[in-house]
């Protein structure tokens, strides 16, 4: 079935005398970068905000568990959906119906006044941000070669840590000028101007008006993909490749999600801070993950420029980020607060360097159409860890009073799924079968 567009793609233009932008590709990663900047300001605000609105509203940590519980219930099933409507509508319409989608869920948190009508809240949010890393992944696919595929999920994927870096002092401040639901009314709000430009910029490379003739040449060098219709789930899911993502999506993400979503709440809980203090602080170990995300990106790109093959640019920084997790289990035992946050920043930053190859493997090993719905298939795997570790950590809280076993958790993870994934994928290449399919 042909792809659907509300905003139908300019026809490939003769570039004689038209206006040109060099390195346009780069631009397109910057919209990526903001719109992924945008998702987790939205996506933070909430823990930022946990340790006052339990205050307010009376929440128990059980209740936050099911929160969260239900932004990972939405964002697992929706990650799925969303890589094939991405595929189908394709990355420009794809990606505007998701922005708009969650950031009018986003505002909706303003008018939520119990742990119910905030889990409905969230539970809506998950679906609409579902579509973000499919639409980011694909379009990486459409407008970057493949060595330079990782340093662009990296400086993208580092619009996450971005986000959580802004959104403490601003949903603080925000906060304690006006009040918690002004503060999600503005956060959600921003998605409307990300997506004017979004609507004015993207087009594929050969159909925009601005690509030179050179940039087009250099994005499909080595390319070598046959067109072919796409493939459904189930043939998909009969690749060990697909699994090998979707695994290690699994064991890993749900460690983000900790840090993501309780981070906050361990601040204030375990060391005590208040929530001017939170604002003033708990963006460190995100800006840590920004540069993790960057250098994870640009290492393996360094190896496979250097002669290494991809299998082993990727495996190979991927192993570095996974040892380096274990600081996180130092962290909770650190009698020091900034030795803590320290350690904790060691800990993002080598999830975020992890994170932006294993989402490089999926570009890697599939083609270009399939992309999307091979990283909605892994977000899906990621959110469904989510889903475990969002009312066992709740009630871990509520019943032992303790964060040690969850960083202990979060620790060991990364080692144990680098085994997996080398295990189900020990070779990275393209799957020849979809090629030719």
């Amino acid at each position: 079935m042909p792809a659907l567009d509300p905003f139908p793609p300019l026809p490939e233009v003769s570039r004689k005398g038209r206006f040109h932008l060099r390195h346009l590709r780069w631009l397109i990663c910057a919209l990526l970068l903001f719109a992924s900047t945008k998702n987790y300001i939205d996506r933070e605000a909430l823990s930022v905000l946990k340790p006052h609105l339990q205050g307010v509203l009376h929440w128990s940590e059980s209740d936050y568990g099911w929160i969260i519980f239900a932004f990972e219930l939405a964002y697992a099933g929706m990650m799925i959906v969303f890589g094939k409507i991405i595929d189908w509508l394709g990355t420009r319409a794809g990606f505007a119906l998701s922005m708009v989608w969650w950031s009018v869920a986003s505002m909706a948190h303003a008018f939520a006044s119990s742990a119910f009508s905030f889990g409905v809240a969230r539970f809506f949010l998950g679906a609409g941000e579902a579509g973000n890393f499919p639409a980011s992944i694909k379009a990486v696919a459409e407008w970057f070669p493949e060595k330079e595929r990782a340093l662009a999920t990296g400086i993208f994927n580092a619009g996450t840590n971005i986000g959580a870096v802004l959104a403490p002092p601003i949903v603080v401040w925000l906060t304690l000028r006006w009040s918690w639901r002004e503060a999600f009314v503005f956060t959600g709000s921003l998605g409307f101007i990300w997506l004017a430009f979004w609507i004015w910029i993207y087009q594929v490379p050969r159909q925009h008006p601005w690509a030179t003739a050179e940039e087009i040449r250099y994005i499909e060098s080595g390319s070598g993909e046959a067109k072919a219709p796409r493939i459904s789930w189930r043939k998909l899911l009969g690749y060990r490749e697909a699994w090998g993502f979707i695994l290690g999506k699994f064991m890993t993400d749900p460690i983000w999600w900790f840090y993501v979503f309780w981070l906050p709440s361990y601040l204030a809980q375990a060391r005590g801070f208040t929530l001017e203090e939170i604002g003033y602080f708990a963006w460190i170990p995100f800006l840590a993950a920004d540069i993790g995300s960057v250098l994870g990106g640009w290492f393996s790109g360094f190896l496979i420029g250097r002669g290494w093959s991809v299998n082993g640019g990727r495996k190979v920084t991927m192993l570095i980020c996974a040892l380096s997790m274990p600081s996180g289990i130092a962290a909770v035992f650190a009698g020091n607060v900034w030795l803590a946050l320290a350690l904790i920043s060691v800990s993002t930053s080598a999830h975020q360097g992890w994170s932006a190859n294993l989402f490089t493997l999926a570009s890697d090993m599939f083609p270009k159409k399939d992309v999307a719905t091979v990283v909605g298939l892994g977000g899906a795997g990621g959110a469904i860890g989510g889903m475990i570790i969002a009312p066992l950590a709740g009630y871990t809280l509520q019943y032992l009073h303790s964060y040690v076993p969850l960083f202990m958790i979060c620790g060991v993870m990364h080692p144990l799924a680098i085994l997996m994934v080398q295990l189900v994928i020990p070779k990275v290449r393209r799957v020849p079968e979809l090629e030719t399919a």
